[in-house]
């Protein structure tokens, strides 16, 4: 059967590829914790699902307008100004079933064949991938450990050349965790100063789940605000992850492109979620507060069970649910039956011996680590970690 070459470009999400695996394992019978999916393990509020009943009472069941409705791309304007202090109007706003779309209209929009996209490592997995799909030549730009995997104005500046298009990055950062101050950010701005013709994606879908103080974006720096795309959405935030939105922030002339690309893919954003997405934009925001602060607890446990278990290495993620560590002291060892190669075999070696999920840190660009959700109980949290330092312990 002769299909597609466009197939061979990509790979699928090794995220979504571990999900499942957990779950022919759980389907057979298996105890397995799920330390490897990135969404939040809470409802969603009640003042939203309130708002999304009433919009099915009062028929929001046709199609919506391709960039969204005109109310929330305005409730999404308001929030821009609250919260960021950035000032921008419907026309700027494109509304989409899912970050992930948002992402995949944008690089589809800027990135011609043949451009290079730089992407610092780690970066979350799907960004290599559309960028593979569009055509474009992706460059990876490793950052360190000791940076706290942020990339620093001269490694910037050494991987720009004249075919550079597209920068692509994240702050908070899945899956590092990192946060890019107001200063880095500045400095990094300073850079594409001298480089007019590159455009900067900042995904800032993690902005409410940060730790160490207020969200900055890229955006701010009036003298590089019309070429940066602002990635947004409902999932982290507000625990939203299944109702699907997403959104964009940018110059008129990308939001127009990526409207007219949106018009032939999905058209436009589920109805009910839309009006669900206003009362979340402007309505009651402890229940967002309040699972922050959980995460936050959650956070210092992880970090206590990380660093009870030998030959780990692991910063303290700024942002975003998980942690990153680096877990090279353990390729080459054995429990006699397996020997772990990489953390490929790693991560597998886990699922099938301690029945915990995880993700290659290979997937994100760093093939040293492994990514450990703490979006999960506090419970299974400590249950998850128990068998992986026990399933550890057993290689030699």
């Amino acid at each position: 059967m002769q299909l597609s070459s466009l197939l061979d470009r990509f790979n699928e999400p090794e995220t979504l590829k571990m999900a499942k695996l957990g779950r022919e394992l759980r389907a057979k019978g298996f105890d397995i914790t799920d330390l490897s999916l990135g969404e939040p393990d809470f409802d969603t509020p009640d003042h939203i699902k309130s708002a999304a009943s009433k919009a099915i009472a009062d028929n929001y069941s046709h199609y919506t307008p391709v960039a969204g409705y005109l109310d929330l791309r305005e409730a999404i304007c308001t929030k821009l100004k609250r919260d960021n202090g950035l000032d921008y109007t419907p026309d700027q706003v494109i509304v989409s079933t899912g970050a992930k779309q948002s992402i995949f209209n944008t690089v589809m929009s800027i990135v011609d064949a043949g451009d290079e996209v730089i992407i610092p490592t780690p970066y979350w997995v799907t960004y290599s991938e559309i960028v593979k799909m569009a055509g474009g030549v992706v460059k990876f730009v490793h950052t360190s450990l000791e940076n706290g995997y942020k990339i620093t104005p001269a490694e910037l500046e050494a991987a720009i050349t004249s075919n550079t298009k597209l920068f692509m990055f994240s702050s908070p950062c899945n899956p590092s965790g990192a946060v890019y101050s107001k200063e880095e950010l500045k400095a990094l701005a300073e850079v594409f100063k001298k480089h007019p013709g590159i455009f900067i994606m900042s995904d800032e879908i993690y902005e409410f789940i940060n730790y160490v103080g207020k969200h900055e974006s890229i955006a701010q720096f009036g003298f590089l605000k019309e070429r940066v795309i602002i990635v947004n959405g409902l999932s982290k935030g507000y625990a939203m992850t299944g109702w699907r939105l997403g959104y964009i922030a940018a110059h008129p002339a990308i939001a127009k492109a990526c409207e007219k690309i949106q018009g032939q893919t999905t058209s436009g954003a589920n109805a009910v979620t839309q009006r669900a997405a206003i009362a979340a934009l402007t309505g009651d925001s402890k229940p967002s507060a309040m699972m922050v602060e959980e995460f936050t607890k959650r956070r210092k446990r992880v970090m206590e069970l990380l660093n009870g278990i030998p030959g780990i290495a692991c910063s303290e993620p700024e942002g975003a649910f998980y942690v990153f560590p680096d877990v090279k002291n353990y390729f080459g060892k054995s429990d006699g039956e397996e020997t772990i190669a990489n953390a490929d075999d790693l991560c597998m070696y886990l699922l099938n011996k301690a029945h915990v999920s995880t993700v290659t840190g290979k997937a994100f660009g760093e093939p040293n680590c492994i990514r450990i959700s703490f979006a999960n109980s506090m419970a299974n949290i400590e249950k998850g970690f128990g068998r992986i330092k026990e399933a550890l312990a057993k290689l030699n």
